[in-house]
């Protein structure tokens, strides 16, 4: 990567670290849980970890979180990967949480000789009664002065099998009531009997995150461990497990930065997994969703993306960023690097009655206006040619430079053309257009007779390749009371015809539609038979970038 990675509080912390010698490189790791796909939200969160260890010419880890193996899959692992590598980052190693649960029972035990660690016979709702509240201490639980030979055994027994889930806990034995209700005796173990994708039928219990965390940082030598900012009230409890268990002289650091929130967007796994479970979008990677597979899917660059990022910054305080910024970011990356496509929705004909019936000829047109190096393309013109429905109004309105009948305007790239009769069908609708056209006035000829205020764009009838749009909108929206529904216009079909060129798009090619918008090509409806095109973005930006 060659983009500047900006500066930030962040990066400030870290060079105040290096220069007192707190730590003599810069080590940070993406620590996903594998229990779903990952969204925007987890983009900010790749750029921040990986740019950080660019900036110091240091490494980054991915470590997979796998400490809950019910809702792991090796799904989620293989989509993660994708991701990361088509944001464009490589990590150092490639890591499991689960390679150091050897480690982390040792950790515990080591917990419980110290009399930091108890087993708990209470159970989860009795647990959360005693916790107390923001206002009100908890209260000590019953089994909390138990013996450490006895809190051993029960351990042991505990990873023996020897208990149903839920029968007992191990929790850390802290203040009950520290006003931080994250280190009242937090459970940092519990029975599960699951089938581990790693470790198979070797534990029946499983870490916390909060225990399980700060311990796979410190084994890896991670220096800076830089995680969203619901995690700083868990800081205190990230400390309190390394000094407590005492294996590492040079423990790692938790920086919390902003999590992302996006206007219009949800970014909760469980949410958009339920969408999924229930049918209501067409997996992970549809193209309304906020997923990295479905942005990917949908158009979106990596490049857009990383820019998204970076504009906003790596902030201390949340804060919803306006999801136009992310369409104006994509828009700005595509606006040099597509080609522009002739493209018709709600086709109006138009037949050239002045033009031989029997003859095309092929027009040139710019590939890309901006940027010339592109060079030009040709399309075929007839006497019968498709317009767009919104290029012609019966009754023009005030400022209307389309077609009209009476006026002229010029077909890009071919001649004036001026609309004489509207042809109607019995019910009152449309049929066709009768105009004409002035040989004289073709595009590149000296032609300064008279001038004509719009220019529309066209198909030719003959040759023009039948294509199917999809549109997006907002995926959910809310009901009068605040409830999140899913919304029946997020995606929306129709027919357009396009250029002869069209019939070519492979999977994955993306294209300016001229006048509607940047498209691409499904990658997984696109066939040499069907052409699917998902919008991107419109050309119209709302955003208005400070100058």
């Amino acid at each position: 990567m060659s983009e500047p990675i900006s500066n930030n509080f962040i990066h400030n912390f870290i060079d105040k670290d290096l220069e007192e010698g707190v730590y003599k490189e810069v080590y940070t790791r993406f620590p996903p849980e594998p229990n779903g796909y990952l969204h925007i939200g987890h983009a900010k969160a790749i750029c921040v970890n990986f740019t950080t260890a660019l900036k110091y010419k240091g490494k980054c880890n991915l470590r997979y979180d796998d400490t809950n193996p019910v809702k792991e899959d090796v799904e989620y692992v293989d989509a993660i990967e994708e991701d990361i590598k088509w944001l464009g980052f490589s990590w150092d190693k490639l890591l499991w949480a689960s390679s150091y649960f050897e480690t982390m029972y040792d950790a515990a035990v080591a917990l419980i000789k110290k009399g930091k660690a108890f087993v708990d016979d209470l159970s989860a709702e009795q647990i959360k009664e005693y916790r107390g509240t923001l206002k009100e201490p908890g209260k000590e639980s019953p089994y909390r002065n138990r013996s450490i030979e006895e809190n051993l055994a029960l351990f042991e027994d505990m990873r023996a099998g020897k208990f149903a889930d839920g029968e007992k806990v191990l929790r850390a034995k802290i203040n009950m009531a520290s006003p931080n209700i994250n280190m009242r005796d937090p459970v940092i173990y519990r029975i599960l009997h699951a089938h581990h994708h790693n470790t198979g039928d070797k534990w029946c219990i499983y870490p916390m995150y909060d225990f399980a965390h700060p311990i796979e940082d410190a084994i890896e030598g991670i220096t800076h461990s830089l995680c969203s900012l619901e995690y700083e009230d868990h800081r205190p409890l990230y400390n309190w497990v390394l000094d407590e268990v005492g294996f590492w002289v040079n423990p790692p650091r938790q920086i919390e930065f902003a999590r992302l929130n996006l206007t219009g967007t949800v970014m909760s796994k469980r949410l958009l997994k339920g969408l999924v479970d229930d049918g209501v979008v067409e997996g992970w990677d549809d193209p309304r969703m906020p997923t990295i597979a479905g942005l990917r899917r949908r158009g979106y660059t990596p490049e857009a993306i990383r820019d998204f990022c970076d504009r906003i910054g790596v902030a201390k305080a949340n804060s919803t960023v306006e999801a136009s910024l992310l369409e104006h970011c994509v828009r700005e990356d595509l606006q040099d690097k597509v080609e522009s496509r002739n493209v018709v929705e709600d086709p109006i004909k138009v037949v050239i009655t002045n033009y031989p019936e029997d003859k095309t000829e092929m027009v040139e047109i710019e590939n890309n206006k901006n940027v010339p190096e592109m060079g030009m393309r040709e399309i075929p013109f007839s006497n019968e040619l498709y317009v767009d429905g919104e290029d012609f109004m019966e009754v023009p309105a005030k400022k209307y430079f389309r077609l009209f009948p009476g006026n002229e305007v010029r077909f890009k790239g071919a001649y004036f053309i001026k609309c004489e009769e509207v042809i109607k069908n019995d019910d009152g609708s449309i049929k066709e257009l009768h105009c004409t056209y002035d040989p004289a006035t073709r595009s590149g000829l000296d032609f300064t007779e008279r001038k004509v205020k719009g220019t529309i764009h066209f198909v030719d009838a003959k040759t023009a390749v039948q294509i199917k749009i999809r549109e997006y909108n907002q995926l959910l929206i809310e009901d009068e009371n605040g409830n999140l529904l899913p919304n029946e216009a997020s995606k929306v079909e129709k027919i357009a015809y396009a250029e002869p060129a069209l019939a070519n798009a492979k999977a994955g090619e993306r294209f300016q539609f001229f006048r509607h918008g940047y498209y691409i090509a499904d990658s997984k409806l696109t066939t040499d038979d069907e052409k699917v095109f998902n919008k991107i973005v419109g050309l119209k930006s709302s955003y208005k970038p400070n100058k």
